[in-house]
């Protein structure tokens, strides 16, 4: 399995603009994104770190996997 690339959270929440994902709201140092759909919102929340862990960035990718097909955000966030 292919590791995950070292990234800032301002990256990662560049990343997510990208599929439609805005800024909803921040506390503290973390980042709220939401994209609202047809039928419902879907929330997400980012750390806005210097360097994001990898542990913590699996869990940020398993959490958007159910939204965005991994196949496309396995572009952005893994070393091939």
């Amino acid at each position: 399995m292919p590791k995950p690339r070292v990234m800032r959270g301002k990256e990662i929440v560049k990343i997510f603009e990208q599929f439609g994902f805005r800024a909803h709201a921040q506390r503290g140092s973390h980042i709220k994104l939401r994209r609202d759909i047809g039928n419902g919102i879907q929330n997400i929340t980012i750390p806005n770190h210097k360097e994001i862990d990898r542990g913590t960035l699996h869990a940020i990718i398993a959490q958007v996997s159910r939204f965005v097909p991994e196949h496309e955000l396995r572009k952005h966030f893994f070393t091939d």
